[in-house]
């Protein structure tokens, strides 16, 4: 893989800045002693300030990373439990602010404007922390598979622990695969098909897996369960603790949450197909085929997440040590400025079917493209090409 250097010689010159990953969960924390101490309630707002809007225009100032380690460090940034940490402290930051959420949900204190806020800012910290489960649920350590679906707990998408690991990294831009966005489908087309695809998936997964150890679908061993049994104590002692009033926003979160998840899937793989071997089968994931951002910021913020196509050629790489390749076609933007791209739907095409026809040499007979679309969009690119 070709890839770019490290300028800086050093293990990680971005060693110290991994903790400011942890402002996605504070973020839970900060809107009530904001809101206390300066008076503005748009801070009940405080997690789509940051994450829609302060992100992108740091991205945009700050630029690209531009360096990678370097493989004489693969080892020691590995071993590293500082990495680790940084993760790990993710998920008490992002319970303790579930609790003080619920809290003020369930309470008279806050209009329902506030408490719609409140919500949307925990559904954000709810879908990256789903992000922080995917670090986690890769590892072969048992204690951080089970942090992983710890993470999940708020979501209450425990099913991605096994669809993502098993499924989608098995099927990754393939037609096959629920969660890999097809050329010519919209965000909004996109987001019903890989949530329910995806949970279908992960039951037909789990389940024959327990039929192979010899075990039924109520074991448990099975890991869906004991990802929903998280969630089913946690939900159900904020009920025991705060009441009923809150359970509206705190359903509310976990859909935004999910919806996060989904939509940074439509972005990571949108339009892209591996390639076949001879005998038909699909050739192995490599980087081209999972879309790449390198800034720095949102690579902060998401544990490199960005990086993705190394992710997919190499996932049992930490995120500490996955490296941008030149193989893998780039967005134009960060994460954060593609989510709010892909919202609409027209802006989204105009700006990244370029690109995918680009990334095939203006061949889109080799991209991954939505089968009601593909005559359509066939037709269209013969027409420019014969205009050409």
């Amino acid at each position: 893989m070709q890839s770019v250097g490290n300028r800086s010689g050093k293990p990680d010159s971005k060693r110290y800045l991994w903790v400011l990953g942890l402002i996605a969960p504070s973020c839970a924390l900060l809107p009530s002693q904001l809101v206390l101490h300066t008076g503005l309630r748009v801070f009940w707002w405080l997690g789509p300030i940051i994450v829609l809007i302060a992100i992108p225009v740091l991205d945009w100032v700050v630029g690209d990373d531009g360096t990678n380690p370097r493989d004489e460090d693969y080892e020691a940034l590995s071993k590293d439990h500082y990495y680790r940490w940084c993760t790990y402290l993710f998920l008490p930051i992002q319970l303790f602010g579930l609790g003080i959420a619920a809290y003020l949900w369930a309470g008279d204190e806050l209009s329902i404007v506030d408490k719609l806020g409140l919500a949307t800012t925990l559904g954000l910290v709810s879908g990256i922390g789903i992000n922080a489960a995917h670090e986690l649920g890769h590892r072969v350590e048992r204690a951080e598979r089970w942090l992983a679906k710890v993470a999940l707990a708020q979501s209450g998408y425990g099913h991605f622990y096994v669809e993502h690991n098993k499924g989608h990294h098995a099927r990754v831009a393939t037609p096959e695969d629920p969660a890999s966005a097809r050329l010519g489908e919209s965000l909004w087309e996109f987001l019903p098909r890989s949530a329910l695809g995806g949970f279908r998936s992960a039951v037909q997964i789990e389940r024959e897996r327990l039929q192979r150890k010899g075990l039924r679908w109520w074991s448990g061993q099975n890991n869906i369960l004991q990802a929903w049994a998280m969630t089913l104590v946690l939900y159900l002692g904020l009920l025991a603790a705060f009441g009923p009033n809150m359970l509206p926003y705190l359903f509310l979160q976990a859909v935004i949450g999910a919806g996060l998840l989904e939509t940074v899937n439509y972005v990571e793989h949108y339009g892209l197909l591996r390639g076949k071997r001879p005998n038909g089968t699909w050739a192995r994931c490599s980087p081209a085929d999972s879309w790449n951002s390198d800034r720095l910021v949102t690579n902060i913020f998401l544990f490199h997440l960005q990086r993705h196509s190394d992710h997919h050629a190499n996932p049992g790489r930490r995120y500490q040590t996955l490296r941008s390749s030149q193989e893998a076609p780039q967005l134009p933007a960060g994460y954060a400025g593609m989510i709010l791209l892909a919202a609409v739907p027209p802006l989204w095409r105009r700006v990244m079917d370029p690109k995918v026809s680009a990334h095939y040499g203006g061949d889109l007979g080799r991209a991954n493209i939505a089968p009601r679309k593909r005559q359509r969009i066939l037709a269209a690119d013969d027409g420019r090409a014969a205009a050409a």
